[in-house]
């Protein structure tokens, strides 16, 4: 069994507040809420938002149902709990009617859940996002030797738990194509009304064959045959989704940098394999520099969430085609890192160091030192 970030939560509970433990489907989420209740001595009730009855218990929106629910426990779990109407308002009454109970809620889908407990629970919750496994937390189990000598797996097949377990190559395929097919959408289809879910598939292959470059959303809008508003809609619940992730650009000077469109990355090489069923190994594929840009990117960013790290990022472009793949802004100063796979070799470098004189600094991340970068 892997370890994850969020094994120890007990650690993380506080009387009368609420943690919010959000995150894709099939990252574990479950798993951990299982581990603590096996190994917590506090009393818990463990129920999930699929419960009719416990749907019917929030839906009452009375205290003394609520107190009924909570009593004679230390920690109430709910699993799921996006599924439960007016779960926001519930919580809220628990946390601030019940003296020194603890509450633990998970939800994969964090449009959803985010929408019903945002505002009832301001100052009352902390939140938690799981991702699929991280490099961050696979050092603490492994040696960085053996991360480098198997990081061709993770760039084909990414790291959701299921399939860094799984023992061959073609059942790590099979997860990936079942989560693709049948899980990936399943929170936006069941929250917004989608009449042609197919778009939205063909909208993740248009992005997934343009990672590490500007996306237009008028051409996605031309080539899907829908209206711009739409795609941008759909592209905001793919985000909210944790299957992409959108990267601005960085300007402060318009008249030479380029800032208007977006790059779009996903949060786990695998899954953006799946969607363009491409499994192929690294030598025989002409997208390496796309895996090795998302696979550095997905995993900076859970080591930012996790650490923490506090960073607006960007990446940064001028008119003359003059790029820094990712840049960091933090601490007051501008860190921009160049992304390579192979020798190191940059037109932007200088650029970059003359724009930005005295605030900027710059680094190449490659296979000999990426490590360092993302745990």
């Amino acid at each position: 069994m892997i370890n994850r970030i969020y094994d120890e939560l007990e650690n993380l509970l506080e009387p009368n507040k609420v943690i919010v433990l959000y995150g894709p489907r099939r990252v574990g989420k479950t798993t951990i809420l299982n581990k603590f209740t096996k190994t917590t001595n506090l009393k818990f009730r463990f129920d999930t938002g699929e419960d009719l009855g416990v749907q019917k218990v929030f839906l009452s929106q009375s205290l003394d149902t609520l107190k009924q629910y909570a009593a004679g426990y230390e920690v109430i779990i709910i699993d799921e709990a996006q599924l439960i109407s007016n779960v926001g308002l519930g919580l809220k009454m628990m946390v601030d009617q019940i003296p020194g109970i603890k509450i633990i809620v998970s939800g994969s889908a964090s449009l959803d859940l985010s929408n019903k407990i945002g505002e009832p629970l301001v100052g009352r919750k902390w939140t938690k996002i799981l991702y699929p496994v991280s490099q961050f937390e696979l050092i603490k189990e492994s040696s960085q030797y053996d991360l480098e000598q198997t990081k061709e797996k993770y760039l084909i097949f990414g790291s959701y738990p299921e399939v860094l377990t799984s023992q061959t190559n073609q059942r790590k395929q099979l997860i990936l194509q079942e989560v693709v097919s049948s899980y990936l959408l399943k929170d936006i289809l069941s929250i917004e009304s989608i009449k042609n879910p197919e778009l939205l598939q063909k909208l993740l292959k248009l992005l997934a064959f343009q990672i590490g470059s500007e996306v237009s959303l008028s051409e996605l809008a031309t080539q899907l045959e829908i209206n711009r508003n739409t795609v941008s809609r759909y592209i905001y619940l793919l985000e909210q989704s944790f299957i992409i992730y959108s990267l601005s650009g960085y300007s402060r000077n318009l008249r030479k940098e380029v800032t208007k469109k977006k790059k779009y990355y996903f949060w786990d090489n695998g899954i953006r394999n799946g969607i363009i069923n491409n499994f192929n190994p690294l030598d025989t594929r002409d997208d390496l520099g796309q895996l090795w840009e998302n696979f550095l990117v997905a995993e900076r960013l859970k080591k930012q969430s996790y650490q923490p790290v506090f960073a607006n990022n960007y990446f940064w472009r001028t008119w003359d085609q003059k790029e820094i793949d990712w840049v960091e802004m933090r601490g007051g100063k501008l860190f921009g890192f160049e992304f390579k796979f192979g020798k190191n070799k940059s037109k932007s470098k200088q650029m970059w160091l003359e724009t930005y004189p005295g605030e900027a600094e710059f680094s190449y991340i490659n296979t000999s030192n990426y490590l360092d970068f993302i745990t």
